[in-house]
């Protein structure tokens, strides 16, 4: 009975005690969002979420959508007076208007800004918010570096790969346009494949390969893989544009090379669609690893390639696919299914760099490694703070503990830099 008394006797205190629990939440201040605005600093559009506690949250497209803009304000009445910490009742009202790449780039770019507003809100770093990290580093591939190339010989591609192996991040993995996804190596002899070559949108060209094409494609690769052998892995990007036979016969020329993955053969870049049943033929019919992905808008976009298994790495980036809690959604799933992340991300620039980061630190163990974004222009590097100093050290990027992404700008720096449309960014 003692221990019994002793035991029912506490029930108040704890009930008091998550009475003052509740009454501190009643007495903070709801945090509400009051502006939504985007500038085009660089190359990058940069969005900025405003609150009426004083706290702003960042998010960034990749450099290469400097129209986007308007497109990033439509989303502004839809999030005003919101509460930014409630990222998920946020994204409910504007997820749905999104599309494929380019068009899931506006709400990526505000998801990622939520996550930073809430992480600084709580105090805590965004890994914290998705869940805790298991990597106290991450790998990172080359992605934004990319030395001139002299030439399309296979001793030019040789040669690049050496400089891309001696870089001072000390890349682990590299990866390397082919094929279709390089318009120099398929216009550097003549006769590559049986159609006219196309200009206009990123990689319009697509077809059979010539004998000639495709052993010309593979003598690039050979050279490519003699110069890193075992030490640093190679990975291609190489499409989209394959035809299903010649991308079987690629692969397959590939095996004993033990490639990292080849990315986007059939569809991919810019391509409204994922193909899951083309890619799971073509998996099947390989041991190359099968990689796509970086088009995709949202989890229900990579419902079927995953469900069937289709590749053996997916690679959404985090600035289309929806954001950093999409993102890691998306591993989870297909970390059930057997296959492996490895997210794009060459044009994400710095407060890129920072969600990949705090998303990579919280992945499962299906992670890989993600494409390392560089600051374009080079005067980036001096508008922010809060990055490592190196930020890569041997081929990985230690994870940091600042509250929310942890990169902030250096305000009158940054201000120097606005075009003249935007003076109004950082007010």
């Amino acid at each position: 009975m003692t221990t019994r008394r002793a035991f029912f006797g506490s029930l108040p205190v704890l009930a008091a005690g998550s009475l003052m629990a509740q009454e501190r939440r009643a007495a903070r201040p709801k945090i509400k969002i009051t502006d939504l605005r985007c500038a085009i600093i660089g190359r990058n559009p940069t969005v900025r979420i405003v609150t009426d506690q004083g706290i702003s949250g960042y998010g960034q497209a990749e450099g290469t959508k400097g129209y986007l803009k308007p497109m990033v304000l439509f989303y502004k009445d839809y999030i005003l007076g919101e509460d930014p910490t409630d990222v998920e009742r946020v994204m409910l009202k504007i997820r749905r208007m999104g599309a494929f790449k380019p068009w899931g780039a506006a709400v990526s770019a505000i998801e990622i800004a939520l996550w930073d507003i809430a992480g600084q809100a709580a105090g805590v770093p965004v890994y914290k918010l998705l869940g805790g990290k298991i990597r106290d580093r991450v790998r990172i591939y080359n992605g934004g570096f990319r030395p001139p190339m002299k030439g399309q010989r296979p001793e030019d591609y040789a040669e690049t790969v050496q400089r891309m192996k001696e870089a001072k991040e000390g890349f682990t993995l590299i990866k390397m346009a082919v094929a279709f996804h390089n318009r120099a190596m398929m216009t550097a002899i003549p006769d590559m494949w049986y159609d006219e070559p196309r200009g206009g949108a990123s990689h319009p060209n697509k077809g059979v390969l010539t004998e000639r094409g495709l052993k010309y494609i593979i003598s690039c690769v050979e050279a490519m893989k003699k110069v890193l052998g075992d030490e640093v892995g190679l990975a291609l990007d190489a499409g989209p544009g394959f035809m299903m036979k010649d991308a079987v016969a690629f692969s397959r020329a590939c095996e004993p090379m033990n490639l990292a993955w080849i990315e986007d053969m059939l569809t991919g870049d810019y391509t409204p669609y994922p193909n899951a049943e083309l890619y799971r033929d073509l998996k099947m019919m390989t041991s190359v690893p099968i990689h796509t992905g970086e088009q995709i808008y949202l989890r229900q976009n990579c419902k079927d390639l995953i469900e069937k298994q289709a590749v053996d790495v997916l690679g959404p980036d985090p600035e289309d696919v929806g954001g950093i809690a999409e993102l890691k959604w998306i591993a989870e799933y297909a970390d059930l299914h057997g296959i492996a992340i490895a997210p794009h991300g060459i044009f994400d620039g710095l407060i890129g760099l920072a969600a990949h980061v705090h998303m990579a630190a919280a992945m499962p163990q299906n992670f890989i490694a993600f494409e390392y974004p560089y600051g374009q222009p080079e005067w980036w590097y001096d508008i922010v703070d809060g990055l490592p100093d190196p930020i890569v050290k041997k081929g990985f990027v230690d994870v940091w503990d600042n509250p929310g992404l942890g990169v902030t700008f250096k305000v009158a720096a940054a201000k120097a830099r606005l075009r003249e449309e935007d003076r109004g960014f950082f007010d």
